[in-house]
């Protein structure tokens, strides 16, 4: 199929949307340790991944081709060193009242701030993956509430 389009929403109602992401950046506990002891050298990585996820969010329709652009009224980026489970947690949230969602808005926002966090812990630990990019909940429009079983 060669038809590519973006999708028309003018005749959709305005409704109250939000969206809420999270993903776990996995890496050695030397890099977790450092993260939390202010030892990285490029600087504090949860502050800095987390403007690179709002930014990334405010950005979506410049990297995927077929979303709108969202005049967004809120976007939440939260980080976390997680040392029990090996990870920094990431978790975004987007929301507006519009005429479409926000999910791929908030799956960029993670996707972003854990690459953010790969790109300033990288010379300390090779090894770290990025896990799990997953839309948690949304609600609005049409659908209604949608939750993911388990998180």
């Amino acid at each position: 199929m060669t038809d590519v389009r973006m999708i028309d929403v003018g005749g959709k109602q305005v409704t109250r949307r939000r969206a809420l992401a999270r993903c776990e950046v996995r890496m050695h506990d030397d890099a977790l340790a450092r993260i939390e002891d202010g030892q990285v050298a490029k600087g504090d990585v949860l502050a800095t991944a987390r403007v690179a996820g709002i930014a990334a969010a405010k950005r979506t329709p410049d990297l995927l081709p077929l979303c709108h652009p969202l005049m967004l009224d809120h976007v939440r980026v939260d980080l976390a060193v997680d040392r029990a489970a090996g990870c920094v947690r990431v978790e975004a949230e987007c929301a507006l009242d519009g005429k479409t969602g926000v999910e791929m808005e908030a799956l960029t926002a993670v996707a972003a701030a854990a690459l953010c966090v790969h790109d300033m812990l990288k010379s300390t630990d090779p090894e770290i993956v990025i896990d799990g990019i997953r839309l948690v909940e949304k609600d609005g429009g049409k659908s209604g509430a949608w939750r993911r079983a388990g998180g």
